[in-house]
């Protein structure tokens, strides 16, 4: 409480109905200061659903994430990029299916488990896409000060999907840019 804060007395004027007003006003005060470090502790972490592509561990955004659903019922679709997959009808909505392992030009699954293959559906602005992966691993929560920015001599610079590296005690997480990766008309 600062010298400019004025007290009001309380009618019955009590040293004791004073001393519960400034407690109560201290106590606000801490709840506040609370309340923004609580805020600014969950700025500082990053939600993702990571996923597998062969050997390799990757991540979204979690808020990106519409839902998770079997990949199964693929419609191909002629004259489509290589890339995408073909589309489903979700919900009575058509999605187009993004290949993420043609689409980073990775070799094709050998001895992966199609029952584990997932579509994970992201929505980027108005649309709806498709990320078919060989499996989801798990929702988590890391602190950006483990995610650094992955050096320009690692990537084209016209084919740089990744938004940053994820450096947990035993692993990397490659951390997307959806809106890179998922461009239907390049490729």
């Amino acid at each position: 409480m600062s010298i400019s804060d004025k007290i009001e007395l309380p009618s019955s004027g009590l040293a004791e109905d004073i001393l519960t007003q400034f407690i109560e006003k201290a106590q606000e005060d801490i709840n506040q200061e609370r309340t923004s470090v609580k805020k600014d502790q969950v700025e500082t972490l990053m939600h993702l659903v990571t996923f597998q592509l062969g050997k390799e561990e990757y991540g979204v955004e979690i808020a990106s994430v519409q839902e998770i659903i079997r990949a199964t019922d693929i419609t191909p679709v002629p004259g489509a990029p290589a890339h995408v997959r073909g589309v489903i009808n979700l919900r009575g909505k058509i999605i187009p299916v993004v290949d993420l392992r043609k689409r980073f030009s990775l070799n094709a699954a050998t001895g992966t488990d199609s029952d584990a293959q997932r579509i994970i559906v992201v929505e980027l602005g108005p649309k709806r896409i498709g990320m078919l992966v060989d499996s989801v691993s798990q929702v988590i929560r890391i602190p950006l000060e483990v995610v650094e920015e992955l050096p320009e001599e690692s990537t084209n610079i016209d084919e740089n999907y990744i938004k940053g590296v994820g450096k947990l005690e035993n692993r990397l997480i490659i951390i997307l840019d959806l809106n890179k990766s998922l461009l239907l008309n390049s490729l």
